[in-house]
């Protein structure tokens, strides 16, 4: 959706690190994502060739597949070569990278991108989670917005400004009843919210069937102010505008199923990004910042700031004799500054393949009351930094009101 807005007239500049993403391993060993394909399996080694022949195909048919994966249940204009997709979709993190690759390297780096999909990676359609962030990656790249994510809304604002339209903020919604006549409202909002602001004009039917979305794990939150670069046990990491930590496959996968199981593994798989080695802007000369998170259990209030930091140190020894300042955010936390981020879950909802296909409800963006829809990370595709879930539900409203 940003590459058909002119956001880059409105301020935007994006940065993309040498290495898109890494996974940190014991010893000093790590595997990398970079936008190219060969790259990329050049640096696995003997599971190069298992790593070119599963993702070279897909990144050629992503023309044919993009509309389908990143936009709501429909018939797509390319069937079978959507089936050829889903047949690997559909299946579990684990079972891909176990069937297709033999080095550890190979089998970390997917699961850690598949791990982004807060299911356990045993479940269905893990796999898909991470066939798409790495084609995203492949494709378009996971690039960082200069001076950070704020300059996307900015932008985003400027240009909706400069079309006449406007923007009130600073103003609590708590009813439907509270906005002036529309003929068309749409919701940013996943189903608890939304019932809050919403339910009266909603039918018992459609209420109840909201009610009995799902809601999946939280995240705890770090951020930290740091004196100077993240002191990785092996250097090439520092190059990556990601890191993963969590090990191997079988210990990010273990983390994983703890969490699904309402536990608190000692040692959690680890999402950190470090912009200020490729964007100088965030801090001050010299100094850097670097923000992770790691996968709780829906409203934990277990405090993992410790485990969090030893997972660090652990592939990155003398981190915390850099730190200057943390913020923590606790799933709590999370779901104050973003009330639908339900329990901290920052997903809005379990991604498992009910509700891959059923978000919220079989009818996506559209109500069952005319002129109301929802559009946030609980409708099709899901979380992502991508806009897509309100383009569509905006598409489908003009659609109708047009029609009326």
């Amino acid at each position: 959706m940003f590459r058909s807005l002119p956001l880059a007239e409105h301020g935007v500049e994006w940065i993309e690190s040498p290495r898109l993403a890494a996974h940190a391993l014991d010893e000093g060993q790590a595997a990398f994502l970079y936008q190219s394909v060969d790259d990329t399996a050049h640096g696995l080694g003997a599971d190069g060739h298992a790593y070119r022949r599963l993702m070279a195909p897909l990144v050629a048919a992503w023309p044919l597949l993009e509309d389908a994966v990143l936009g709501p249940l429909a018939w797509p204009r390319h069937p079978f070569t959507l089936a050829g997709f889903g047949l690997k979709a559909l299946r579990s993190a684990a079972g891909v990278a176990r069937s297709s690759f033999t080095t550890r390297e190979a089998q970390a780096l997917f699961a850690g991108i598949a791990g982004h999909g807060m299911l356990p990676l045993e479940q269905r359609p893990t796999a898909g989670v991470g066939l798409v962030l790495s084609l995203m990656a492949h494709v378009a790249g996971w690039p960082l917005p200069k001076g950070g994510a704020q300059s996307i809304s900015n932008a985003l604002a400027a240009y909706f400004r400069s079309l006449g339209g406007e923007i009130v903020t600073s103003q609590a919604v708590s009813s439907l009843d509270e906005l002036p006549p529309a003929r068309a409202i749409l919701c940013d909002l996943s189903p608890r919210p939304f019932l809050r602001v919403a339910g009266a004009r909603l039918p018992p039917r459609y209420r109840k069937a909201l009610e009995c979305y799902r809601y999946g794990m939280g995240v705890f939150k770090v951020d930290w102010a740091l004196d100077g670069p993240i002191p990785w046990r092996n250097p090439e990491c520092a190059l990556a505008g990601t890191v993963h930590l969590g090990g191997t496959l079988e210990e990010v996968a273990e983390a994983e199923r703890d969490i699904w199981a309402g536990r608190h593994p000692e040692r959690p798989f680890v999402l950190l990004t470090q912009p200020t080695m490729f964007d100088p802007s965030r801090a001050p000369a010299g100094r850097h910042v670097a923000w992770t998170y790691c996968h709780v259990p829906r409203g934990s209030t277990v405090d993992m700031l410790p485990a969090i930091e030893r997972q660090i140190e652990r592939f990155a020894p003398g981190f915390r004799d850099r730190v200057l300042a943390r913020a923590v955010m606790t799933p709590a936390d999370v779901e104050r500054h973003n009330p639908n981020f339900v329990g901290g879950d920052i997903g809005a909802g379990v991604m498992d393949v009910r509700q891959l296909f059923c978000r919220p409800t079989w009818s996506t963006y559209a109500t069952p009351v005319r002129g109301l829809y929802m559009c946030s990370a609980a409708t099709p595709p899901g979380a992502g930094v991508h806009g897509m879930c309100g383009y569509h539900a905006a598409r489908r409203a003009l659609q109708e009101v047009l029609r009326d």
